[in-house]
């Protein structure tokens, strides 16, 4: 099971980190899929708005403070993986920022922990 170390601090965002800025030059990818979001705020569907090799940027309804636990699931179609069923990116990270953007908050989550689970029939 892969695992990406924790590469954020809680206090990321305002101020300029250089670890934060180290995250942000990664390649990000502009790719929509559901994701299901899991923190001690509450709990959302939503679908993601970029996926980088660090993290995901998603929008909520509600902000989640930065540096706060979140878990989350990301529906990666079996098409799209070249998979007979749907495979699950179960995935727990942090709150690296947190932003508004129109009426929803923009949130970026550092990914810490991953493993890929398979679709049941």
């Amino acid at each position: 099971m892969p695992t990406t170390p924790a590469s954020i601090v809680a206090s990321a965002g305002k101020g300029g980190n250089s670890r934060y800025a180290d995250l942000q030059s990664a390649v990000r990818f502009p790719i929509k899929l559901p994701v299901f979001v899991k923190s001690k705020t509450g709990q959302s569907q939503t679908e993601t708005e970029n996926i980088s090799a660090n993290g995901v940027l998603f929008q909520l309804d509600s902000a989640i403070p930065v540096g706060s636990p979140v878990d989350f699931t990301i529906s990666l179609p079996a098409e799209i993986v070249g998979a007979d069923t749907d495979v699950q990116l179960d995935c727990r990270g942090r709150v690296a920022r947190s932003f508004e953007e129109g009426p929803r908050v923009g949130v970026g989550v550092v990914i810490d922990e991953y493993h890929f689970k398979r679709g049941e029939n």
